[in-house]
């Protein structure tokens, strides 16, 4: 006994049985007060007139429920403190189940000892008079709501803790009075009972069970009136306190939530509504982390600014007419690299390419839409709009040749660009789509880019670009002579960057 009283110290026990025992002190309060100051003044038991049969019955009752009430909330408990002590907190659905019920098996337990205590009560003083046997039942009852209540609301709150891993984040197991229950509970407690009493006074007092004046009654329906409000105070307080604090959780959950913190979590530690509405919030906190995920990892395959487009429009087939800048950028001579250089190193050349390109492109206002290989397509002006579509993809053309050449040494590359009217849009079937750019612009970039490696700069445009630029980009630029692009048909007026000529070390 001495090994476990010390082992008990160190868990919720002593907390959760001085709070039992508080919730009976108070019912017994309320039992005693009642008998003195609720009734008529003719018809109240004060302390003098009880009798020594039923002291010593109060005493030996006393001491006995004392003991039974801590043995039995020791037998209760002691599962359930040791499953949670161990951390063994999945493998015993038995302790996992008595944890959960735990408080309304202590409120059980108390209400069993004073329906005990009040019946034994009544019985003696039934003997004396039928008058003081109705007034001890009825004042034994009122104790017992009152207790049961307090202890209920008292063991909940103690057990938090353990009723966190014991639920497991699913309150549906839990057994729990819901929020309604609770305060109807209370509502009951506080204003129904007293006014019942007061209503059975005055009926009693007219069938001339309570014998004296009208006058005799108003120091009991005053007492009920007081008693009314002070147990009202406390109700309030314990209800609020239930009803609050995971409200309050789910208010600072959901402002970092607000702040952009999707890994927030609530603790789940009451059965009812609350609960659910605590796992409710958690599934909704994944389901949007999920979502981020998704779009993040969706934005990394076709861009941000496709992947936004797309949550807010949807991801219907077809296109729509758009002016757009068009970049394409290929590796020279990537078969002979793949042949001469391991695949490891071949993989990690491509991903450095590939980073520079993103970055560069993107400090530009464009998304890379495609990658082919070992080469690059893109896109400036959709899907949405932008100022300055093909200064911005000449800009970056010129940025890249120079950015690419200091990052990859002697990888050679080839750039073109091109500008005008392509169509924009979704391409594919239904299970499978993805978002692209056709038309010539992007035919031209390409061939650009083949006439590109054969440059001094590596960089080719094509005059239609340089026109729709703005001045202070066109600048960079100079208008050369004609070729007729592969596939094309028409004549293609090139345009050149005043930019140092590529020489290899």
């Amino acid at each position: 006994m001495l090994h476990l009283g010390r082992w008990l110290i160190h868990t919720p026990w002593p907390i959760l049985a001085l709070d039992m025992l508080r919730a009976n002190l108070v019912g017994a309060l309320f039992t005693f007060a009642f008998l003195r100051f609720g009734m008529p003044l003719q018809d109240s038991i004060s302390l003098d007139e009880i009798t020594a049969l039923n002291q010593a019955i109060f005493a030996g009752y006393l001491l006995i429920a004392m003991v039974i009430g801590g043995y039995a909330s020791i037998q209760l408990s002691l599962p359930v403190l040791v499953w949670h002590r161990r951390r063994t907190r999945l493998d015993n659905e038995a302790a996992r189940r008595r944890a959960l019920a735990l408080p309304t098996l202590l409120t059980v337990v108390n209400a069993a000892l004073w329906v005990v205590g009040g019946t034994l009560f009544t019985l003696v003083n039934l003997t004396v008079s039928s008058k003081n046997a109705f007034i001890v039942a009825i004042a034994s009852a009122i104790g017992a709501m009152v207790t049961c209540a307090l202890s209920y609301m008292q063991a909940e709150k103690v057990m938090r803790p353990i009723t966190v891993a014991a639920m497991a984040n699913n309150p549906e197991t839990a057994i729990a009075p819901s929020v309604t229950t609770r305060i109807t509970a209370f509502w009951v407690i506080s204003v129904v009972a007293p006014m019942v009493v007061i209503i059975g006074l005055i009926v009693l007092h007219r069938l001339g069970i309570f014998e004296g004046d009208s006058t005799g009654l108003e120091r009991p329906i005053l007492w009920m009136a007081v008693s009314a409000l002070a147990f009202s105070v406390i109700a309030i307080v314990r209800v609020v306190a239930a009803i609050n604090d995971p409200i309050k959780q789910l208010r600072r959950a959901q402002s970092k939530v607000s702040d952009g913190d999707l890994n927030v979590a609530v603790k789940i530690y009451d059965g009812s509504d609350l609960g659910l509405l605590q796992a409710g919030f958690n599934d909704m906190v994944a389901d949007l982390r999920e979502r981020q995920e998704l779009r993040n990892l969706f934005g990394r395959y076709v861009g941000e600014d496709v992947a936004r487009r797309a949550i807010e429009t949807g991801t219907e087939l077809g296109g729509e007419e758009r002016y757009v800048g068009v970049l394409f950028v290929d590796i020279v001579g990537s078969t002979r690299l793949a042949v001469n250089r391991p695949p490891r190193e071949i993989v990690e050349l491509l991903n450095e390419f590939f980073r520079v390109v993103v970055a560069v492109v993107g400090r530009h206002g464009g998304f890379v839409n495609k990658f082919q290989g070992d080469a690059a397509l893109a896109i400036f002006g959709a899907p949405l709009d932008l100022d300055d579509f093909a200064g911005r993809a000449l800009a970056s053309a010129r940025e890249l040749r120079a950015e690419l050449y200091e990052t990859l040494g002697d990888t050679d590359i080839g750039i073109g660009v091109s500008a005008g009217k392509a169509i924009a849009g979704h391409i594919g079937a239904e299970q499978r789509l993805e978002y692209t750019v056709i038309g010539d612009p992007v035919n031209e970039a390409a061939r650009l880019t083949e006439l590109a490696k054969d440059e001094p700069t590596r960089v080719l445009g094509s005059a239609r670009a340089v026109f729709l630029a703005s001045h202070e980009e066109a600048e960079h630029w100079e208008i050369g002579e004609g070729v007729e692009l592969r596939g094309r048909g028409i004549e293609t007026l090139l345009a050149r960057p005043h930019m140092a000529p590529y020489r290899r070390d």
